[in-house]
């Protein structure tokens, strides 16, 4: 996965909105002139000329906080692109069969693009490869196919290694460099959480044993009460040895805010994503930092370069693609203007599918 500069500023996102790249061209849709003005140029544009015959279904693994924002910015999109629809949603539980179902469902209603968080990293294959054989364009959202194939045109997802890697960092600094850390995480089979391990590992290694993790939690994702149950359960048990509780899920990084700051615990807590109470938590200094990834960019870059394919206006270079859609460490000094390198690596993306991904003739 692309491991690009994260932080990058509005000003330069809105630069490279505007370049001109020698495959594909971009523009803003209310820029004057501009299919003219591509036309000209010659090369392909990656400006949709027409998306009202793309239906985007954008489909999360099951109910999970983190896939909200794709309902709404998903709707802007196919708004904005002027497509036939978009649509969000999900099964109530974890289950690829009941995924797989209501692919099925979706694609007999006449959705012909389609962005999913596969439930199986070792099965979502199967149903990429079911789908592209029926004509539809695919983009594994949010997640990536374990292994080295991905049978979707491209993965737009989190590099989860390198953010749990720069969770630890934040939560290794915030400790002074030494002491316990204790990683809260999600379940143990999904390859991300492997993925999570490692890079939070790969941090620790780097102190050279002046940090060790005391314990990895899995499988506490499932929902809020779980994730309390576990962190209350862990600090009565070894709560005067931790130093620092780095969370790379979701609810056990809610939960662990809360926890730590309810017990008076001296223990430096990193999250991972922007809930309303990590943030408060940061501002009050109950948390140290969080680490925020980018599930809108992932819907409006996915459903964008869905239409660009389904219609045959462009193709990608290199099936199957993987990018990194970046995740941006958040602290008291940036947490309310953190959004502005969300925004501005959405923009970059933008550029990167036109410059370097996608073939647009």
């Amino acid at each position: 996965m692309s491991r690009r500069r994260t932080a990058v500023s509005a000003a330069i996102g809105l630069v490279v909105l505007a370049a001109v790249s020698s495959a594909c061209t971009i523009r803003n849709s209310d820029e004057p002139g501009a299919a003219a003005g591509a036309s000209a140029r010659g090369g392909g544009t990656a400006e949709l000329a027409d998306g009202s015959g793309v239906k985007v279904a954008l489909i999360p693994g099951g109910a999970h906080p983190y896939f909200q924002p794709w309902r709404t910015a998903g709707a802007k999109a196919g708004k904005s692109l002027g497509l036939g629809d978009v649509t969000f949603d999900e099964t109530a539980e974890w289950d690829q069969q009941k995924q797989n179902n209501l692919v099925s469902t979706l694609a007999a209603r006449g959705y012909n693009a389609f962005g999913v968080f596969g439930v199986s990293p070792t099965d979502i294959n199967t149903t990429f490869t079911d789908l592209k054989s029926q004509g539809m364009a695919v983009a594994s959202l949010g997640s990536c196919p374990a292994g080295d194939t991905n049978e979707a045109d491209f993965c737009l997802s989190t590099d989860v290694e390198l953010a749990a890697y720069k969770a630890a960092q934040a939560a290794i600094e915030a400790m002074g460099g030494k002491g316990a850390l204790v990683h809260l995480t999600g379940n143990n089979v999904d390859a991300n959480t492997q993925l999570r391990k490692r890079g939070v590992e790969k941090a620790v290694r780097e102190t050279g044993g002046e940090v060790t993790v005391l314990q990895t939690v899995t499988d506490i994702d499932k929902d809020l009460q779980t994730a309390q149950k576990a962190v209350s359960d862990l600090l009565a048990a070894k709560g005067a040895e931790i130093a620092g509780i780095v969370s790379t899920a979701y609810n056990p990084a809610v939960a662990a805010a809360e926890a730590v700051q309810e017990s008076g615990s001296g223990a430096k807590v990193v999250a991972i994503d922007d809930d309303a109470k990590i943030l408060s938590s940061i501002r009050s200094g109950a948390a140290t930092a969080t680490v925020v990834q980018n599930p809108v960019g992932q819907a409006e870059i996915g459903a964008w370069a869905l239409a660009l394919l389904q219609t045959g206006q462009c193709s990608m270079k290199q099936p199957g693609k993987a990018v990194d859609s970046g995740s941006f460490v958040v602290t008291k000094d940036n947490v309310d203007g953190y959004d502005r390198a969300r925004r501005a690596k959405t923009a970059e993306l933008k550029k990167q599918f036109a410059d370097e991904f996608l073939s647009c003739g």
